[in-house]
């Protein structure tokens, strides 16, 4: 074990975010931290990386062993370059190889004891240099940095002209070099396109070392992953398998809680309308067994209500009308800026019902077209043509649709004049901003924030036709499942622009690759795609270099790895709805007996009650023989009723 979580808690102004979490990390292994945004992913990770102290519980690195840590931002300030930043990693090994060049040029000059001694100082220092993998920690720089997306001509590049995004490249390709023993990933893959990220789970898989990322990457973690660390509600558990083996076990566990819980809480108030029974009975007797049921009924520890699968958000996308069937028909497409050619001739066409996914690496124009086509942008050549009835709903990733001084009410409101206040709250609340949330401004609001005032002003949009960009960028994996069954089920044409594989492989019906320049159709998801990948790319006439990149991704279709269902066989269906219709027969007979039961109490209880009124009247306070007979008559009625009263109680527990 190189990592051991032992029951950390942390909490912020009384909130608590951690609590009692627990779990340990093995030499080598690789590991995945899930959760929703907000739920402490990042502040575990701060707090095993020490950035950050617990209220409670130890943190404990076995000795001897380093840890390595990728923040989510990084703010790199230097003045080298890329090459000479990530060069910096390796500064021991160029200390050593000047120390060998120094010893090889002072050897000309000795002789005698003084060579020899300088000799086997040389021997040990070139061997310390090939034990550092010294003859090879150049073309292994490079190799990490092109494989995180930089060209050659971006090593010559200053720190201080990068973006956010690129420093963090840079911090996460000086971090491989420095290969500590354990390394932690906090969302690695948010500024990286395909073909690094396949180039990034094929170094984490063979890293000697072991692995934990934070990601809301399904497909990445699928790779990746064999052992799911889940923080949800303040807890942590502990799945092994990738991501589709702990969404499978997660399922499980929410429907055998659910079914704890309702089965629970059927037993309370079967046991509380015993209790009402018993007492109404108004027998010492009953009451006192009442009495026992309340106090057995007091000492049940209460499970507490699961929270429902995607239940706190809600998302319906319903076209207004429908489309003609040919949506889109883009012929002859050219875009350049400056002397930067794009793409040319690009002939495309969407048919009402398409799922269409647009990919390709980073700045070949993918979201471009979407602009072209949203008329953002002016078209260099070619024509794009809509079809009839169609009518546009637009997601912009970087939420340019999105007013910043307007408040979130103010945001639906001004789009939606027609809605009512009531209506605008009950939107907004689907999509988790409740009370006085919705009158912050739009530009104070986190970027998965503004995804979801997107995605609520997209279902309102009643469109046919969705162009989404980068969908679920900022958005928690919960989230991404909510907007994946949403378009599942939408019966519009939507065209989108992902890199989110998992997300491609749920809601895609084709791909279009844009590479070199071209796109290259395929008619099927992700798994597709990387199957009929080279074939296609030679029938094409395009070099396949991204190939060796994705070969080899595992499918991240949940259904791809469960066994398969066993079939029923006619006998089997007979039995099982023999079986079903003799235990309704036996429920509605139990139920009779109850009814019987209680009618025979009330009818007996009546009778009792005319006894003690008779035994009441005066004209018999002297008549020995009539208070012998209703006396012997009121023992006989209670005898009888105090044996219904058991046989109702037997009866209500079956």
């Amino acid at each position: 074990m190189i990592l051991s979580v032992q029951n950390v808690s942390k909490a912020f102004s009384e909130k608590t975010i951690l609590k009692n979490a627990s779990f340990h990390i093995e030499d080598h292994e690789k590991a995945a931290i899930v959760g929703i945004n907000g739920a402490g992913k990042s502040t575990l990770l701060k707090i095993i990386v020490g950035e950050m102290q617990a209220d409670e519980g130890t943190v404990t690195l076995s000795k001897g062993k380093t840890l390595g840590y990728l923040a989510q931002h990084q703010d790199l300030h230097s003045s080298r370059t890329i090459y000479e930043e990530l060069l910096s990693v390796r500064q021991n090994l160029i200390d050593l190889e000047k120390r060998i060049r120094e010893t090889e040029l002072s050897m000309k000059h000795l002789e005698g004891d003084a060579l020899e001694q300088q000799m086997n100082l040389y021997s040990s220092l070139t061997h310390q240099f090939e034990m550092e993998n010294g003859y090879a920690y150049q073309s292994e720089l490079v190799g990490v940095l092109k494989g995180l997306g930089f060209e050659e001509a971006d090593f010559s590049r200053e720190i201080s002209t990068l973006s956010g995004g690129q420093k963090t490249r840079v911090a996460l390709g000086k971090l491989l070099l420095l290969n500590p023993d354990i390394i932690l990933l906090d969302e690695p893959t948010n500024h990286l396109d395909m073909a690094s990220i396949s180039w990034l789970e094929t170094y984490l898989l063979n890293y000697k070392g072991a692995v934990v990322i934070v990601s809301h990457d399904r497909y990445f973690i699928d790779k990746i992953a064999r052992k799911v660390i889940e923080v949800d509600q303040t807890r942590v558990m502990s799945f092994l398998g990738n991501y589709t083996d702990y969404a499978a076990k997660k399922e499980q566990l929410r429907i055998a809680a659910w079914h704890a819980y309702v089965n629970q809480q059927r037993e309370i108030k079967h046991q509380e309308a015993v209790i009402e029974k018993l007492r109404s009975f108004n027998r010492e007797k009953s009451i006192r067994r009442a009495e026992s049921r309340e106090k057995m009924l007091d000492k049940i520890e209460v499970l507490e209500k699961p929270s429902e699968a995607r239940a706190d958000m809600k998302m319906i996308l319903t076209p207004y009308r429908e489309s003609g069937n040919d949506v889109l028909t883009v012929k002859g497409l050219s875009k350049s800026f400056d002397n930067l050619m794009l793409f040319q001739n690009l002939d495309f066409e969407i048919k009402r019902g398409e799922h269409v996914a647009i990919i390709g690496d980073n700045g070949t124009g993918k979201t471009t077209i979407l602009k072209l086509i949203n008329g953002l942008l002016p078209v260099d050549s070619g024509t794009i043509q809509l079809g009839s009835h169609v009518e546009i709903g637009y997601y912009d990733q970087e939420h340019h649709v999105l007013h910043m001084e307007k408040t979130l009410f103010e945001e639906i409101s001004d789009d939606y004049p027609y809605l009512t206040n009531t209506q605008i709250r009950t939107t907004l609340a689907a999509f988790l901003f409740t009370g006085e949330d919705v009158f912050k401004r739009i530009g104070d609001l986190s970027g998965g924030e503004r995804g979801r005032v997107s995605l609520a002003k997209l279902m309102l949009s009643e469109s046919n036709f969705l162009i989404l960009d980068e969908p679920t960028n900022h958005l928690d994996i919960t989230s991404k499942e909510i907007l994946e069954s949403a378009l599942n089920a939408y019966s519009g044409t939507v065209l989108y622009v992902s890199h989110d594989r998992y997300f491609i492989n749920r809601t895609a019906t084709r791909i279009l690759d844009l590479t070199a320049q071209r796109l290259v159709n395929y008619g099927g998801n992700y798994d597709y795609y990387l199957e009929k990948h080279d074939d296609m790319m030679k029938a094409a006439g395009i070099s396949p270099a991204f190939s060796a990149t994705v070969q080899g991704t595992p499918s991240s279709n949940p259904e791809a790895s469960a066994p398969e269902a066993k079939g029923n066989t006619d006998s089997e269906v007979k039995q099982d709805w023999k079986e079903w219709k003799e235990q309704q027969a036996a429920q509605r007979k139990l139920e009779n007996d109850i009814k019987k039961c209680e009618d025979a109490i009330a009818k007996l209880e009546a009778e009792l009650s005319d006894l003690e009124a008779e035994l009441a009247k005066p004209e018999y306070a002297t008549n020995a023989a009539k208070l012998q007979e209703l006396s012997s008559s009121q023992a006989d009625v209670t005898s009888r009723l105090n044996a219904l009263y058991e046989k109702w109680e037997a009866l209500s527990e079956e």
